[in-house]
């Protein structure tokens, strides 16, 4: 059972917005969604959780592991927080084939793998993706489904305990959409590997949310952990415009 707890406070302030970051839950679920509009400060939430963002205080904690607490120094770095970040474009290299794109994953820093890599978790996940034939093709030559199959792939590698998504689906149309929302409900089924999930898409919350937690203007509004409370949860996420 994965254990996260999160408590984040972080004062933004930019040119255009002056915004305040101040959120706090708790969750046992394989399953989480961050649901709210654009805006609600998801996509930083999940950078703060993968150690891209520095909040001014707080702690986080992940099966047992201090992730960061502020109050006594600790901050580890992304790569030692084994959490996988899967962004919302995906972030594939354009010069990596799917098999190098993959390999990235595998090593700390920056490096550029062969042509021709050999591991047995990069032959593991292509085909576990069905992507052994596009092995050799380069991200512009691949469909949108591939694409976010090869990113998922490369976050995979390096067996991360936690996988962060930020709008997964979001630049899919509707039918890839559907299939790729079924596609990766199986695969995190199968694989048992926990998941945090943003979206403002209820068809998502009603697909991925074990437990969901409503975000607006950087707070918590609601904090669903029990089957009535989600189930309530949905039905009112359906209802908003």
């Amino acid at each position: 059972m994965t254990a996260l707890s999160v408590r984040l406070r972080k004062h933004f302030i930019t040119p255009e917005r002056d915004f305040m970051l101040d959120i706090a839950f708790r969750s046992t679920s394989q399953r989480i969604v961050l649901f709210g509009p654009s805006g609600a400060g998801k996509s930083l939430t999940l950078q703060t959780i993968a150690g891209l963002i520095k909040p001014d205080e707080g702690e986080i904690a992940l099966n047992g592991t201090t992730l960061l607490d502020t109050a006594n120094g600790i901050d580890l770095t992304p790569q030692a927080r084994r959490v996988a970040f899967l962004f919302q474009d995906y972030a594939l290299f354009p010069h990596l084939n799917v098999r190098q794109n993959i390999a990235f994953g595998l090593k700390r820093g920056w490096w550029n793998p062969s042509k021709h890599v050999a591991h047995t978790d990069v032959d593991y996940w292509l085909n576990a993706f069905d992507l052994t034939q596009v092995a050799r093709q380069f991200p512009a030559q691949l469909s949108g489904g591939q694409k976010q199959r090869v990113a998922l792939a490369r976050a995979l590698v390096p067996h991360p305990q936690l996988l962060l998504l930020d709008e997964p689906f979001s630049a899919l149309d509707m039918a890839l959409r559907q299939r790729m929302r079924q596609e990766l409900a199986d695969l995190q089924s199968r694989l048992d590997i926990p998941m945090v999930l943003i979206t403002h898409d209820p068809d998502d919350v009603a697909m991925f949310g074990d437990q969901v937690v409503s975000l607006h203007e950087g707070l918590v509004q609601t904090h669903d952990d029990g089957p009535g409370e989600l189930s309530r949860s949905r039905q009112e996420s359906r209802s908003t415009p």
